[in-house]
């Protein structure tokens, strides 16, 4: 059985944007917008997406809080106060920062409930010296102005009317932020049946990284995962883990990388719909696997940064 929406794979710098349950405005047939560098030059997030669908508008937005979400990853709470900003779970902005000429791309790693119940958005933004990034760590304050646009074919937004799957979520470092995204949008819409009249099947996720310092979001994902033990599951898996791991992470916490056995316990070809963000060689041995498992090409969207 093959997805009910296109897949669009999308190669781009850092972080999240498929097209899922068939967007009107976006439907096509597959394709693959990954583009070898032409030059030893590191190519700028707005050359890398220049072929991916992204919004027309620009809007203002308030740094309303910065939080320090590990030693390396600060959360940026963004206030948008027009009301025709919105995004889908698993897309990414653009991000302009005024007196700095690079334009940065991060993904949202919020969900879309944050924005209609708050009106803010937000963003974790690992270390780098990248203009964009080096400003987030050294120089943004609260009350800073920036202004963002939203893109990325990348995401999850079912309609009533899609049949149900089961989501599969398998995240390699910061790559975990378009896939947190979704799995707080799939908590939503199992908290809010009345609103939206889509209930998605089980959730599982997978995620990687080096130790348990750098596991972003574990306690709301532990969180999401007590709230409904029948709709969500994870897997935290270390490869680098130099000491004990943490009493309260051991149950779900693995030494080592994610198998291709893992994946096919939460593997249903005929239901289960597979998002995969992370490092080009994680989604390519991953994107295997699922292969093998017998889960059809068309049912795993991915998205690689570097």
């Amino acid at each position: 059985m093959s997805a009910p929406c296109f897949v669009r794979t999308v190669a781009r710098g850092f972080s999240g944007g498929s097209g899922l349950f068939r967007p009107a405005v976006l439907c096509s047939d597959k394709v693959t917008v990954t583009r070898k560098m032409t030059s030893r030059r590191r190519t700028d997030h707005l050359e890398r997406t220049a072929s991916v669908h992204r919004q027309m508008e620009l809007f203002s937005a308030r740094v309303c809080d910065i939080i320090s979400e590990s030693d390396t990853v600060k959360r940026l709470r963004l206030e948008v106060a027009h009301p025709d900003f919105s995004f889908r779970a698993g897309q990414w902005v653009d991000f302009f920062i005024p007196g700095v000429d690079t334009v940065g791309g991060f993904s949202i790693c919020s969900s879309p409930g944050l924005l209609k119940r708050e009106g803010v958005i937000e963003l974790a933004v690992k270390y780098a010296r990248h203009p964009p990034a080096h400003w987030i760590h050294t120089e943004c304050s609260v009350d800073s102005q920036v202004a963002v646009r939203v893109g990325g074919n990348f995401y999850f937004d079912p309609q009533p009317s899609n049949p149900v799957v089961d989501l599969l979520l398998v995240a390699g470092g910061v790559g975990i932020n378009p896939l947190y995204s979704i799995l707080l949008h799939a908590a939503d819409l199992h908290r809010h049946t009345h609103s939206h009249r889509y209930t998605p099947g089980h959730t599982h996720l997978c995620y990687s990284a080096k130790n348990t310092t750098e596991l972003l979001f574990k306690d709301t994902i532990i969180d999401i995962c007590h709230e409904r033990p029948d709709k969500f599951s994870c897997h935290f898996h270390v490869t680098q883990q130099s000491s004990d791991i943490e009493p309260q992470l051991q149950p779900y916490t693995i030494r080592g990388r994610i198998s291709a056995e893992e994946l096919q316990r939460y593997v249903d070809p005929e239901r289960t719909l597979c998002y995969l963000c992370g490092p080009p060689p994680m989604i390519e041995k991953v994107s295997s696997d699922l292969q093998s498992t017998g889960l059809p090409e068309d049912r795993i969207l991915f998205e690689k940064w570097w």
